[in-house]
C-alpha cells in the first residue's frame, strides 16, 4: 500500500481520494476549502495544513484542480509539489486543463526526476464515487505502468493515449464530441415535440437506428426513456454545463493553438456559453435543450 498525497478535494476528488482509504492506501488530502477538508476527514483522509505538508512523505500525488493556472500554481516554483516531493515521487494529474500547461509541468518534473502522467476522467461524480471512472492518461510507459495501479482504484477503465498531454488532447476531443452530440439529440426531440412524434417513439427509433449515440441511449436529454438520465431529475447535475462549457473553450483553444478547423466544436461552445449566460450553467449540461425549445 502507498502513501498517497491528494490535492484537490472537491466533487470529483473527494471520492476519487476516499476510494483510495477504502483500498488501504494512507492518504494525506489538502483543498483551500475548509469544508472539503472537514469532508476529507470523515473520509479517512489525514488533512494537511498545505500542499507542500500533504506530499512531504508521499510515495505518489494526484491532482484534482479546477484549471491550468491552479495546476501550474501547484506544481511549479519554490513551493510547488515538484521542488518538495522525495526523489522518485509519482506525479498524477487528473485535473482538466489545457495541453499547453500539462506538457509544461510534465517536462518541469522529468527534469526534476520525476515521472509525471496527466490522466484526466470521464464518468463524473456518480463514477468517481463508484469508482468507475474512464482514465484518459499521457506520459511515458514507464510513468503510466506505475500509476495504473492507483488508477485502478478509481476506475474502470485506464487508457494510456501516448506521451506527455494526450490524456488531455484525449479528453477535450471526446468532450467536444459528447456536447456537440447533446445539441443535436436536444434538437432532435425539440422538433419531434413540434411534429406530434412522442419522444418514447423517437428514442425507440432512434436508439437501435443511424441515430444512435451515448447522449441519446444513456444519458436522454427528455424525461422518461432513461430513467437514470438527469432529465428525470430537473436536470440536476451530474456534469454541469460550465464544466462543459470549460471543455468546449478547451478544445477552441487548442484547435486554434494548432490550426484545426472545428467548425460545430466553435457552434456548441458558442450554444453553451449562450445557456450559461442564462444563469443555468449549475444544470446538467444536457438542460441546454431547455434553451433549444425556448425555455
Amino acid at each position: 500500500m502507498a502513501s498517497v498525497a491528494f490535492i484537490g478535494l472537491g466533487n470529483m476528488g473527494l471520492p476519487m481520494a476516499a476510494n483510495l482509504v477504502k483500498a488501504g492506501h494512507a492518504v494525506t488530502g489538502f483543498d483551500v476549502s475548509e469544508a472539503n477538508l472537514d469532508a476529507a476527514g470523515k473520509a479517512g483522509i489525514a488533512r494537511a495544513a498545505s500542499s507542500a505538508d500533504a506530499v512531504a512523505t508521499a510515495d505518489a500525488v494526484v491532482t484534482m484542480l479546477p484549471a491550468g493556472p491552479h495546476v501550474r500554481g501547484v506544481y511549479l516554483g519554490e513551493a510547488g509539489v515538484i521542488a518538495r516531493v522525495r526523489p522518485g515521487t509519482l506525479l498524477i494529474d487528473s485535473s482538466t486543463i489545457d495541453v499547453e500547461t500539462a506538457r509544461a509541468v510534465a517536462d518541469a518534473a522529468g527534469q526534476a526526476g520525476h515521472d509525471m502522467v496527466d490522466a484526466p476522467v470521464s464518468g463524473g461524480t456518480g463514477g468517481a464515487t463508484a469508482g468507475t471512472l474512464t482514465f484518459m492518461v499521457g506520459g511515458s510507459g514507464t510513468a503510466f505502468d506505475r500509476a495504473r495501479p492507483i488508477l485502478e482504484v478509481m476506475g474502470k477503465t485506464i487508457v494510456h493515449a501516448g506521451g506527455p498531454g494526450t490524456g488531455q488532447a484525449a479528453k477535450i476531443c471526446n468532450n467536444m464530441i459528447l456536447g456537440i452530440s447533446m445539441i443535436a439529440v436536444g434538437e432532435a426531440f425539440a422538433l419531434a415535440d413540434k411534429l406530434g412524434l412522442e419522444r418514447q417513439k423517437l428514442f425507440d427509433i432512434s436508439s437501435k437506428s443511424s441515430g444512435q449515440c451515448w447522449s441519446l441511449t444513456s444519458y436522454c436529454p427528455v424525461p422518461g426513456p432513461v430513467p437514470t438520465s438527469p432529465a428525470n431529475r430537473d436536470y440536476q447535475a451530474g456534469f454541469t454545463a460550465d464544466m462543459m462549457l470549460k471543455d468546449l473553450k478547451l478544445a477552441q483553444q487548442a484547435a486554434a493553438a494548432v490550426g484545426a478547423s472545428t467548425p460545430l466544436g466553435a457552434q456548441a461552445a458558442a450554444l453553451y456559453q449562450l445557456f450559461s449566460a442564462s444563469g443555468r450553467g449549475d444544470l446538467d449540461f444536457s438542460g441546454i435543450i431547455k434553451m433549444l425549445k425556448g425555455l
